[in-house]
């Protein structure tokens, strides 16, 4: 996914005893891409567990130590951002990043943990900022992906198709139930 987005710069955070599956993926699609991947860990013993299962994956990236919500203020240009949702502060590490003037996909995994049931992508991307919730999804995959496109202030088109607003055409939303994955569409 992170290939096909042709990101540049790739952030992830990660837990220690976490898998790192999804790390030789963003590094693997980093290297496809001529982007840059980074790894942010909370301390210097998660530091040398992920570095050692990336060694035995055959991958190599870059790794910064310290809080996530803090590393993400000096980092700019975030194409994408994959985060654990079963970390208390995952809301507010995807509030602190600087992304891409482009924009940047956002991605939460273990999205059905119970830190992740009550998120709403709105919530922030609310408060002023400039960034715009161009899509949202939710994928039963695993423990759950929920994932999110974030346009930030002119990088998208205020009118659709014909040249008619967005607010004068009808909308559909799609909500998928995080139990069941039943599919309600509803038209507004």
């Amino acid at each position: 996914m992170a290939a096909g987005w042709n990101a540049k710069f790739t952030v992830e955070t990660w837990s220690r005893g976490g898998p790192v599956a999804t790390s030789i993926g963003l590094a693997v699609a980093s290297r496809h891409s001529g982007g840059r991947h980074v790894c942010v860990v909370s301390d210097e013993n998660s530091r040398s567990e992920y570095l050692q299962a990336l060694r035995q994956g055959g991958a190599a990236n870059q790794v910064v130590v310290g809080e996530p919500e803090e590393v993400m203020q000096g980092m700019e240009g975030i194409d994408f951002l994959v985060v654990d949702s079963r970390r208390k502060d995952f809301a507010r590490v995807l509030r602190a990043a600087k992304l891409s003037g482009r924009g940047a996909v956002l991605v939460c995994k273990n999205a059905s943990s119970k830190q992740a049931t009550s998120f709403r992508w709105r919530s922030v991307l609310d408060g002023g900022s400039t960034r715009r919730l161009v899509r949202s999804v939710y994928l039963p995959v695993g423990k759950g992906l929920d994932i999110a496109h974030v346009a930030t202030s002119g990088a998208a088109s205020s009118t659709a198709g014909g040249g008619q607003s967005k607010s004068s055409q009808s909308r559909w939303i799609k909500h998928v139930d995080r139990e069941s994955g039943e599919v309600h569409v509803i038209r507004k």
